[in-house]
């Protein structure tokens, strides 16, 4: 499209004119108003399906909602009843279930669906049993009156048992459902920032099911309960739906940060640390929350204040994954664009140092923040040729993403060579 102030020619994806710095999007300059997977809703939702599904969920967001409702309601009536190994299995199994089927409808990785689901499914449950188990023996026996917390449902915490579940269960965890999402992120087939965020999600769903599985084999074993069915009811709701969309989540989140922006994956950079700190801390603070709620002597208040107190750290997270997949997206359009435009498919992109989005070619102004290239500490200036008769304050800076330094000047270069002839 065209600026009208400068007439200069311009990507639909900027926010702002890259020649003139003029304002493309009045009030909404970052389009929060927009959501890029789905622009007919706000970057700040706490819409599900969009969040943790992007891909096609603009064609099919219902699907996966009705097919999660109806492993919601057969897991609930099934614990109405009592029929507890039902409900858990269903409970357990549903959201993984749905998020494959996902995979797979959106036509995901359909060359290599063995590794995908391998890496990202398989190895995270076999080692979320094998890490399950023993953090539950460091723990100790729970009472059975109390079958979803981890507390003695009375009394007063344990110190000791309190670091296991609520510090050294979520770390190592969070480490083990990274394993799996990192080793195909790493791979170039591999390396967008939905695909992170898809492995992430499976990994950490995978982990919540076999969790749930190990903890609560004594209720897959026991046949039917003729207890309160609110308690059955709620543990099913916590266990099976809020716990594996909160691990899952966070997983994803701190995945899709090592996929990061543009082509490549960025790696262990600070962005990812800091992503993985979060998801750790959401861990720890939901683990503690159901720790702490198991000795209110009630058990089924404790159920269901671990469950608001769990959908609440989920609202939190899925606000930033939005944020971040929206940043993803947005900055994937630029650097088309910017490709587009004359760099090429295997051209070298220069980015804003202000916000590290792609710079379009000759740009003056950032068209994604609107920041003036010269303005910025380390800024980025147009290539020239360097010329025999350069001027001595014509250099070519060129900042690139992840790096504090700039090249080396080419006037100053072609300066040294000539200082070289001099003394020769």
């Amino acid at each position: 499209m065209e600026c009208p102030r400068c007439h200069a020619q311009i990507p639909e994806t900027a926010h702002f004119c890259a020649q003139c710095g003029d304002d493309r999007r009045g009030r909404d300059a970052g389009r929060r108003r927009s959501f890029a997977a789905r622009p007919d809703e706000p970057v700040a939702s706490f819409a599900l399906v969009s969040s943790i599904m992007p891909r096609g969920s603009g064609q099919r967001p219902q699907t996966y909602r009705v097919a999660l409702t109806i492993a919601l309601v057969v897991a609930l009536v099934a614990a109405i009843f009592g029929a507890m190994p039902i409900a858990v299995l269903v409970a357990a199994f549903a959201v993984p279930i749905v998020y494959i089927v996902y995979m797979y409808d959106v036509n995901l990785w359909e060359d290599e669906p063995i590794p995908v689901t391998g890496l990202a499914f398989a190895l995270t449950g076999v080692l979320a049993i094998l890490w399950t188990v023993l953090w539950t023996w460091l723990r100790g026996p729970v009472s059975f009156s109390a079958p979803s917390l981890e507390g003695s449902g009375s009394g007063a915490p344990d110190l000791g048992t309190f670091l296991v579940v609520a510090l050294l269960a979520p770390v190592v965890g969070e480490a083990i459902r990274q394993v799996g999402p990192v080793l195909l992120a790493s791979r170039p087939q591999f390396d967008d920032l939905m695909d992170g965020l898809t492995f992430g999600v499976i990994s950490g769903v995978a982990y919540s099911t076999f969790d749930t599985l190990v903890r609560h084999w004594a209720l897959l074993t026991g046949g039917l309960q003729d207890a309160d069915p609110g308690l059955w009811v709620s543990l099913v709701f916590l266990e099976g739906f809020v716990k594996p969309l909160l691990i899952g989540t966070a997983s994803g989140l701190a995945c899709a940060e090592f996929s990061g922006l543009g082509r490549g994956y960025d790696g262990f950079t600070p962005r990812y640390v800091r992503a993985v700190v979060l998801a750790v801390a959401a861990n720890v603070a939901y683990q503690a929350g159901v720790y702490l709620f198991s000795f209110l002597g009630d058990a089924t208040l404790g159920v269901l204040l671990s469950i608001v107190w769990g959908l609440l750290l989920l609202g939190i997270l899925i606000l930033r994954l939005r944020v971040v997949l929206h940043t993803g997206l947005m900055e994937a359009a630029l650097e088309h664009a910017a490709r587009t435009a004359g760099v090429g498919p295997d051209g070298e992109l220069e980015f804003c140092s202000q916000c590290e989005m792609p710079l379009q070619p000759g740009a003056a102004f950032c068209a994604a923040c609107g920041t003036a290239v010269a303005a910025t500490a380390n800024g980025v200036r147009p290539r020239v040729p360097a010329t025999a008769g350069a001027a001595p304050g014509e250099e070519t800076v060129t900042v690139h993403r992840g790096s504090g330094a700039a090249a080396v000047p080419s006037a100053e270069q072609g300066r040294s060579e000539h200082d070289g002839e001099e003394q020769a």
